[in-house]
């Protein structure tokens, strides 16, 4: 399964002096291939995390597309496209994203339940006692704390086995020990088959990856 951005762009408009056009991606080509971690990074508001949702199906570019094999993402109405990429994509925000009234594994298992895809909750607590956080399965989402919730995140996005995987700043709020057992993870989800992107500042994270992007001004070059 491999992920292709095309030539894409999103640009927003704003009011102000001069151009009220503002080009957050400019041009962007990317291709996302089973067995690779590839890392993107570039300093804060250079366009990282709108090329990110661009990919993942949650924000519709100005320009080009976007392809899931050869399926393009943004053809499809909205039902199909939520449905298509909670099979086959993992997300994993840099916001806090846990529903507070379901546990932590409930939280973990919840998309399969959405759309009629169970998660076995052997699998929930496996990934759980993966990223560390395995005897919080019973606490509820305000009792953790941020680093805790980004590792949260990370297990649910995880748990349908999705193809690729789409991480955005997931060491966020973590020390260095729990930073190398995220890092850790995310390669071994390589290793075995997904194409994964990692969004960082983190520079430990280059030791991991196969492919290294930087974004400058939204626009994207290989290192």
């Amino acid at each position: 399964m491999v992920l292709r951005a095309e030539n894409v762009s999103r640009r927003f408009l704003r009011q102000r002096k001069g151009s009220n056009v503002f080009y957050a991606v400019r041009g962007a080509t990317l291709a996302l291939a089973p067995g690779s971690l590839t890392e993107l990074t570039g300093r804060s508001g250079s366009g990282k995390s709108t090329l990110l949702n661009l990919l993942a199906g949650l924000l519709e570019p100005t320009e080009g597309k976007v392809f899931l094999d050869g399926t393009d993402l943004y053809a499809l109405e909205d039902g199909p496209r939520s449905r298509l990429r909670n099979q086959t994509l993992g997300v994993i925000p840099q916001g806090q994203t846990a529903l507070g009234a379901l546990t932590v594994l409930e939280n973990v298992l919840l998309p399969g339940l959405l759309y009629g895809l169970p998660c076995p909750r052997e699998r929930g607590e496996e990934l759980l006692d993966q990223v560390g956080i395995a005897p919080l399965k019973n606490a509820c989402p305000t009792e953790l704390s941020g680093g805790e919730l980004r590792r949260l995140a990370i297990a649910r996005a995880l748990a349908l086995r999705p193809g690729i995987l789409l991480a955005d700043e997931p060491t966020g709020d973590l020390d260095d020990e729990n930073t190398r057992t995220v890092l850790s993870l995310l390669r071994r989800s390589a290793d075995e088959g997904l194409a994964v992107l990692l969004v960082t500042h983190e520079r430990e994270a280059a030791g991991y990856a196969d492919r290294h992007y930087r974004m400058d001004g939204g626009v994207l070059t290989e290192d």
